[in-house]
């Protein structure tokens, strides 16, 4: 411990002494793990877990539980131990297998993976940021749905983090956040341990933490005693009666409390105790067990199933009065937390598509964008839009959406310029449930925002990425501003489903295709430039939903060639067409919106698109590396350079893509 620290030791008991222990023992087990905080914050643990968290072991889903999230997700043997404890379906023996292939214990927690796991945490200070939008979803959900009388949607958000969630730059973009927006129902706790992986943290932490907090206009409950239960019990109260802020309880803790001889260092950060600490732990606190044997008075303690259903059925029969009462907003309540598409969604989405194929606009897909948004919210109310600052360049808004000033609630969201914090806040807001997150910022930004968008591909949540001004073609801003490899990559990124539409039925068609996914993010990629709007016959638009099509067939039926694009390079490669035409090549252009869906596809459609031996090129305005898989021993048009500052005419021009040099990449491969 650092000289300047005051920290009161703990009184152990059996009932923190089974948090400590079954971390110790499964870290041990494993030799693999981080021991310490679980070990540090075991009687924060216990004093919220069983004085004030509402849930129900026997129905983690149940919609109006209060969300618990650990931050700190390296100390992830705390809340297995906890959900273990208090009567979740993880038994004894997946507590056994900690951090072993396939067990429910994972190294990092994982949604999906374990029952009461609410996010999957891992990144450091990702957990605090989903903690901010599940407690801003609480908000607009309960704004939305609430009535006098009948508070369906009423519960609070809880998250552990550490210090390294604090140095994060994402946390402060959260916290600033939830602080402007008056989350009253989000308690974090701080796990102030002074102890990161390198040391003790005076040499590269030195911030003033608690003044840092108020400064974002959080509730800041600081130098509580981490180890004494009834400090933390009076600060979780005094959170509680602030509702219009935050809180932030600093909690004085002890890494490893409990380890006599490693306590209070970074030894018992990330490593296994050890045969011999082990031992000397046990006896130090007390703890008569053998490894993972946990005695019948403190399963009876920790037990929180009989009091969870209780809640249950509480909020079970204030649900009923609620659907007596608005049998319509029950209804609709129901749906939206089921993840459920309206009834009349299909209809409604077909209906917009064709209509946007009659219309025949040569418009930018941004612009066809935010026609797809106007026209397809109105089936939607789930909606919950947003931008980092770029809404007028973005076009994320619509027609009567309703922005969320400060504390006043809202459907649309100016995140300022917080492309990494937005996206992982709209990770929490569809984790919670309730509504179709969406937000925008330049294609070039998404990096910005990178672990973000592969934590949404990775837990599998519902989240619209918008992205535009997609190349080159955004002309003057230069090189900073030109992604050239960003579209590429964001297809690498495993569950991801990457649209770079070509014109408006193709923006209409990746917007509902987006919407359409129950099982992963999408990445919608749009253009600052007008784009030409295509012809097509009804099968063709409907083959658009298969990731690449057919958009013009060679003359005679044979291709000689295949030019495959996307996006703005479209017209491009139907220009080469015509020119090759003229020369008697025939060319047939395929339009690729999105690779990943087309890979998804059984062979013979993909044949079909692409025939065996056939020739090919691939033409889009960015790295080439990607396309090889489709062309195979063909040629790619791309470019494998940074950009320049001009205008978009002259840098097309200057990098190649010209008709003329299209049609000289498909003579080089006949």
């Amino acid at each position: 411990m650092s000289a300047t620290r005051s920290v009161n030791p703990p009184k152990y008991n059996d009932i923190t002494g089974a948090i400590r222990m079954l971390a110790v023992d499964a870290v041990q087990k494993a030799n693999s793990g981080h021991p310490g905080a679980p070990m540090g914050m075991a009687e924060i643990a216990d004093v919220l877990w069983n004085r004030h968290l509402r849930h129900n072991p026997a129905n983690p889903k149940w919609p109006d539980r209060d969300r618990f999230i650990l931050s700190n997700g390296h100390g992830s043997m705390l809340i297995y131990a906890l959900l273990h404890l208090s009567g979740y379906d993880l038994p004894i023996e997946e507590l056994k297998r900690f951090r072993q292939m396939h067990s429910k214990t994972p190294g990092h927690p994982e949604y999906g993976y374990t029952p009461g796991v609410e996010t999957t945490g891992g990144p450091l200070g990702q957990g605090i940021t989903n903690a901010v939008g599940m407690a801003m979803a609480e908000k607009l959900l309960a704004a939305e749905f609430n009535k006098p009388g009948h508070e369906i949607v009423d519960h609070r958000t809880y998250v552990f983090l550490g210090d390294g969630c604090m140095m994060e730059g994402i946390s402060h973009e959260a916290c600033a956040l939830a602080g402007t927006w008056g989350l009253g129902k989000l308690t974090a706790f701080w796990d102030d341990n002074n102890i990161s992986i390198d040391g003790h943290i005076d040499g590269w932490y030195t911030d003033d933490t608690p003044k840092r907090f108020e400064a974002y206009g959080w509730h800041v409950i600081a130098d509580v005693q981490g180890h004494d239960p009834e400090a933390i019990n009076a600060a979780i109260e005094a959170g509680k009666a602030v509702t219009d802020k935050p809180t932030l309880i600093c909690c004085k803790t002890v890494i490893g409390a409990g380890s006599p001889n490693k306590e209070g260092t970074h030894d018992v950060h990330g490593a296994a105790l050890g045969d011999a600490e082990v031992a000397a732990t046990r006896e130090h606190i007390g703890w008569k067990y053998p490894p993972f044997e946990i005695p019948a008075h403190v399963y009876e303690a920790w037990d929180a199933r009989t009091k969870g259903e209780g809640l249950e059925k509480l909020w079970n029969n204030k649900f009923a009065e609620y659907k007596a009462a608005f049998p319509k907003e029950a209804a609709e309540f129901e749906r939206r937390i089921n993840n459920q598409l309206p009834a009349n969604w299909a209809a409604h989405a077909a209906e917009f598509i064709a209509k946007t194929n009659e219309k025949a606009e040569t418009i930018a897909t941004r612009k066809a964008s935010q026609n797809a948004i106007n026209g397809l919210q109105p089936a939607l109310p789930e909606f919950l839009g947003g931008s980092a600052d770029l809404t007028g360049s973005n076009l994320t808004n619509w027609t009567g959406a309703h922005h969320v000033s400060g504390k006043k609630p809202g459907n649309y969201i100016s995140y300022g310029v917080r492309e990494f914090g937005m996206s992982h806040i709209m990770n929490g807001m569809a984790l919670h449930g309730g509504f179709l997150p969406f937000g925008g910022t330049f294609l070039m930004f998404s990096e910005y925002a990178r672990n973000a968008l592969r934590m949404s591909a990775l837990m599998k949540q519902r989240v619209i990425y918008v992205f535009t001004h997609d190349s080159i073609g955004l002309g003057e801003d230069g090189p900073t501003h030109q992604p050239v490899e960003q579209t590429a990559t964001l297809r690498y990124i495993p569950n991801m489903e990457v649209w770079r539409p070509c014109d408006t039925v193709e923006s209409a068609v990746a917007w509902v295709a987006a919407v359409e996914r129950t099982d992963g993010p999408s990445s919608l990629i749009f253009s600052r430039q007008n784009l030409a709007f295509q012809k097509r016959d009804a099968a063709q638009i409907a083959n658009i939903r298969k990731g690449a099509y057919v958009l013009s067939e060679a003359a005679g039926g044979k291709p000689q060639a295949v030019i495959i694009s996307t996006g703005s390079e479209v017209s491009l490669a139907l220009s080469a067409q015509a020119a090759l035409a003229a020369e008697g090549i025939n060319v047939r252009v395929v339009s690729m919106p999105s690779t990943n869906v087309f890979d998804k596809q059984d062979q013979a459609y993909k044949d079909s698109v692409l025939p065996k031996g056939s020739k090919r090129v691939a033409v889009e305005a960015g790295v080439t590396g990607g396309w090889y898989k489709y062309v195979l021993d063909g040629a790619v048009v791309g470019m494998d350079t940074f950009g320049e500052s001009a205008p978009a005419p002259e840098l097309f021009k200057h990098f190649g893509f010209t008709t003329e040099n299209v049609v000289k990449a498909v003579k080089s491969v006949l």
